[in-house]
């Protein structure tokens, strides 16, 4: 089985790339992250053309996940229990989840597609809203992992470790590699999540988004904050994972690379 994630910062603008890219590599499954399309808006039938069932939850704006399958997509949930919402979102009254998460069951695996909150500055109250989003996320992971395979990929926007960007001096001070953000994934490593590192197409790091400014890619000066956790049972199956750095290079790519597992059967 094949199993992709992607972060594609607007799926309408990156159809064309998208739908030959699922005709080459030919993933069972994929999750999508920054779709910033409203799920009846969401290319279903296109997809669908190439053997994917498809889910989406979106509103329109700049968030928006999806889940593509050939193995099976069953019992969709949009959002998981307890995620929060971002208080300015909705002005006065109680704040609703954006669409960050949508999990599904694929050939046999609890699938989460998800799209963790920027955060901004460590002094916005968006950084505050990211980390209680992750402490929700862990709760929500520990209860789904009582019950079967499970495997969480994304666009995390939090670097790992220093040795997840291209030069950390430049980045001390800055959301995505803050000690909590940090913890916060070592507290989803601590359920029993394994962290399935890809091999990188280009130097030692395997880095999954570039800026499009200033040649940053062409300079490989990136950052690792595309993630795939996944169960024992799941992380146990990997054959192999790589970042598929010719998918981001061309016209109109994205700024991210997807990852690519393969899982033994």
């Amino acid at each position: 089985m094949r199993l992709a994630t992607w972060n594609v910062n607007s799926v309408k603008a990156r159809l064309p790339r998208l739908l030959a890219w699922l005709a080459e590599v030919k993933p069972d499954i994929v999750c999508l992250q920054e779709t910033k399309c409203p799920a009846d808006a969401f290319p279903a039938a296109e997809v669908g053309a190439l053997g994917y069932a498809a889910a989406a939850h979106g509103d329109g704006r700049w968030n928006g996940v999806a889940l593509l399958s050939a193995a099976g997509l069953d019992e969709v949930t949009l959002s998981f229990p307890g995620e929060p919402g971002f208080a300015e979102l909705d002005g006065v009254g109680a704040a609703r989840p954006e669409a960050r998460a949508i999990g599904a069951t694929c050939g046999g695996m609890r699938v989460w597609s998800l799209y963790a909150p920027n955060g901004r500055t460590v002094d916005s109250p968006h950084y505050a809203y990211k980390l209680d989003w992750f402490s929700a996320l862990r709760d929500a992971l520990e209860a789904e992992l009582a019950a079967g395979p499970v495997v969480a990929c994304g666009d995390y926007n939090v670097a790992p470790s220093d040795a997840d960007v291209w030069d950390p001096a430049l980045f001390v001070g800055s959301t995505h590699v803050t000690p909590a953000e940090r913890q916060a994934l070592a507290g989803l490593r601590a359920l029993g999540l394994h962290d399935v590192v890809p091999t990188p197409m280009k130097g030692p790091h395997p880095f999954t988004y570039w800026d499009y400014r200033a040649g940053m890619f062409h300079q490989n000066k990136g950052m690792r904050i595309d993630l795939i956790y996944a169960s024992e049972d799941v992380a146990g199956r990997v054959r192999s994972a790589y970042v598929d750095r010719e998918a981001r290079k061309g016209k109109g790519p994205s700024d991210h690379a997807p990852i690519v597992v393969d899982l033994r059967p």
